[in-house]
């Protein structure tokens, strides 16, 4: 019904983007576009493929970015002339990502334009109109009068598709009422005030429509629309009881349809376009494509690797001028209250303003540089897994330990910013301590036996086995404690205890203490060294490392649990950190679950990525190939809600932050229509995030970006099994 309409607006805006070209050599891309043009104008459609084809291989050759999107675009025209609208499709989609890296011009508006008719004869109506309006706004800019109101008259066509008569007559009206605009233009728009008056069975105004487009169309001689003119106006005569009118319309369009030389000129294009199809020659352009992607891929692959290291010290630059700015605003906050002590209320609001902007400051830095530390995280462990030479190895083993003292940093900062900020909430609920007391000393086995001490574990047994309390808090920090007491003790002995203080009813009270025999912390060190980046000293920090948040972190999860740390330290005789904690006497526990899992649950699974950094895609990508998976990859929430309602796939990773729709919202409306496949966000958790909150909206579990790799596997493997 619309085909007419659309070849009449496609040739014109086709004609009109082509003659702005000038022929410069006889072998250049634009003198075969040319060729091609004048072809498609002949109606010869073998030679028109085939100029476009050399346009294609001539373009891809030069490696003029222009050159490629112009010839993908013309070729789009010639598949959309021959009614193969999935491939036209493809050819404009090619174009379009070419084009965006060039200045916008009325070429892309075109090659928009274009795709939005594909989508129209696809009867994909929402496509077809988001694409006319990102034309619309290029050719606003480029300042296209003529083609603003061509894109307006599909506009009214796709209203008029969806039923909504009134703004459809809306758009067609504004086309007629323009005084000197063409008459093929004003024939069209009648024609389908026409149909819409049919479709309200308005007879009478119908017919004054429908001859009015016969009237102006009659200038031009356009058969294909004067063919659906003749069919309609049938159709409002046979409503109005008048046979002889509606049978003498009737032959009328039969006429036209019936023309011998029109079904004599389809059967050759379709026999054209099927041995274009299976050429040799486009199956060359298909592989010179390939490799120029290939080869692409390479060069951008090695500069990542020489960019490397810079990224990651601009990444610790960044990060000492965060701490930098930080010593600088407590400085100032200090020096304020002490010369303004009258003005203490004054004084207050500005240290709590400091504070905050402090921790916002913090916090945005931590959580941004997740990102780049993927990438960097992400990409060493590919390089690693690709069997590097023995002269890289050494390089990528430091690259990946700083990478993973980075991360340890940024997690600390987050933390003690989250903590800060009250967004922190206790848990409560059912856990074994001598269990969770075990698993940590396998854990830490390895540090212990580098620097050869004895790792005691001394558990009362008349503590209960099960207890109600928050078992990741107390985690973090024994983990803290413990690492540090090895750390810094040498060919000495650390030592674990938990004994039970009091037993009454349903509650109880437990004491623990942390004993190593190291080096010891200075006397006027006691008081300041749970503070933020505080250490023993100078030379400690750069014999031991480490960021100076781990003690900070302790005291503040244990007065949130409801304790007070203590310690006790000599200087070359060890240090004692000692604490109180109430728990509730809960049921048995649950027996852990060893976290492990069988390679071929990923073999041929297939997994959707919803991603918008590239870098990410890549590694994210790269990753679950190696597992053998099958990875499509979408950059925005509402691509992957058509992705998902479209296809089976058995597992979703989606982003949560994405332009347009974020991943929580897109995960919402896939739950609506799917409540089966599996959802994993990915994200780089910020103060405002926390796992509870995502799982909210529908999603099966939480990957926190930079990710490692063997938690990123065992997450999904627990999700596909």
């Amino acid at each position: 019904m619309r085909s007419f309409l659309l070849f009449f607006v496609f040739f014109h805006s086709f004609l009109f983007a082509q003659e702005k070209q000038s022929l410069r050599q006889k072998d250049s891309v634009t003198y075969y576009l040319s060729l091609a043009k004048d072809n498609i104008e002949n109606d010869n459609t073998k030679d028109a493929l085939q100029y476009s084809e050399k346009a294609i291989q001539k373009a891809i050759v030069s490696k003029n970015v222009a050159a490629q999107a112009n010839a993908y675009s013309a070729f789009g025209a010639i598949y959309f002339k021959l009614r193969k609208y999935e491939d036209a499709i493809a050819l404009f989609r090619k174009s379009i990502p070419l084009y965006k890296t060039l200045k916008q011009d009325s070429e892309a508006a075109f090659c928009y334009y274009n795709l939005g008719l594909c989508y129209i004869e696809t009867n994909d109506y929402e496509r077809a109109e988001s694409h006319f309006d990102k034309a619309k706004s290029l050719y606003e800019y480029t300042k296209s009068p003529k083609a603003i109101m061509l894109l307006n008259l599909q506009k009214g066509i796709i209203y008029q598709e969806k039923e909504e008569y009134e703004l459809a007559s809306s758009f067609f009206n504004a086309v007629i009422a323009i005084p000197n605009n063409k008459e093929e233009y004003k024939a069209t728009a009648f024609y389908q005030l026409g149909v819409i008056e049919l479709k309200l069975n308005k007879t009478n105004s119908a017919l004054y429509y429908l001859k009015r487009a016969l009237s102006y169309n009659s200038k031009n001689e356009n058969r294909e629309l004067s063919a659906e003119i003749y069919k309609s106006l049938s159709i409002a005569y046979e409503k109005k009881s008048a046979p002889s009118n509606s049978l003498f319309y009737l032959k009328k369009n039969n006429e036209l349809k019936n023309c011998q030389y029109t079904q004599k000129k389809e059967k050759l294009e379709d026999r054209d376009y099927a041995k274009f199809k299976e050429s040799k020659e486009l199956k060359a352009i298909l592989k010179m494509e390939i490799e120029n992607q290939h080869q692409e891929k390479i060069n951008k692959f090695t500069k990542l690797i020489s960019i490397l290291a810079i990224a990651l010290i601009s990444i610790l630059s960044l990060l000492s001028l965060s701490l930098y700015k930080n010593n600088i605003i407590r400085t100032k906050s200090n020096l304020l209250l002490k010369e303004v002590n009258i003005e203490l209320k004054v004084a207050k609001e500005n240290a709590e303003k400091s504070s905050k902007a402090r921790t916002d400051f913090l916090s945005t830095v931590s959580h941004e540089l997740r990102t780049p530390l993927n990438a960097i995280n992400g990409i060493t462990h590919l390089l690693l897994e690709e069997n590097p030479k023995k002269s890289q190895l050494k390089y990528l083993e430091s690259l990946q330990f700083s990478g993973n003292y980075l991360l340890t940093f940024i997690n600390d900062i987050l933390e003690i910013n989250r903590i800060e900020s009250n967004t922190v909430k206790v848990e409560h609920i059912n856990f074994n301590l001598k269990i969770l007391l075990q698993n940590i000393q396998c854990s830490l086995k390895e540090i212990a036996n580098d620097n050869n001490n004895k790792y005691i574990l001394d558990i009362d047994q008349a503590i209960p086995n099960d207890l109600i309390g928050d078992p990741t808090k107390l985690s973090q920090v024994f983990m803290n404690l413990i690492n540090n007491a090895l750390k810094f003790t040498k060919n000495g002995e650390v030592k674990i205890i938990a004994k039970l203080h009091s037993l009454k009813k349903e509650n109880v009270s437990i004491y623990f203490e942390i004993i190593d025999t190291g080096i010891g912390i200075p006397e006027d060190k006691l008081e300041t060294i749970f503070e933020s980046f505080s250490q023993g000293s100078i030379e400690i920090n750069r014999k031991y490392g480490g960021t100076g948040l781990g003690l900070s972190i302790v005291k503040k999860i244990i007065d949130i649990l409801g304790g007070k740390i203590k310690l006790e330290s000599k200087v070359g005789q060890g240090s004692s950190f000692s604490f109180d904690l109430k728990f509730k006497i809960g049921k048995k526990a649950a027996a852990e679950v060893a976290k492990n899992f069988d390679e071929s649950v990923f073999e041929n699974k297939k997994i959707l990525l919803v991603e918008d950094n590239k870098i990410n895609q890549m590694i994210t990508q790269k990753m679950l190939e190696n597992k053998k998976t099958i990875c499509e990859i979408v950059e925005n929430g509402e691509d992957a809600i058509e992705k998902a309602r479209n296809n089976h796939y058995d597992l979703i990773l989606m982003d949560v932050h994405l332009p347009g729709i974020n991943g929580t919202d897109a995960t919402k409306v896939i739950r609506t229509f799917n409540n089966k496949t599996p959802i994993i966000a990915l994200t780089a958790i910020s103060l405002n995030e926390n796992r509870e909150m995502l799982l909210s909206f529908g999603m099966n579990d939480v990957i926190t970006k930079p990710f490692e790799p063997k938690i990123f596997y065992e997450i999904i493997a627990q999700n596909l099994s």
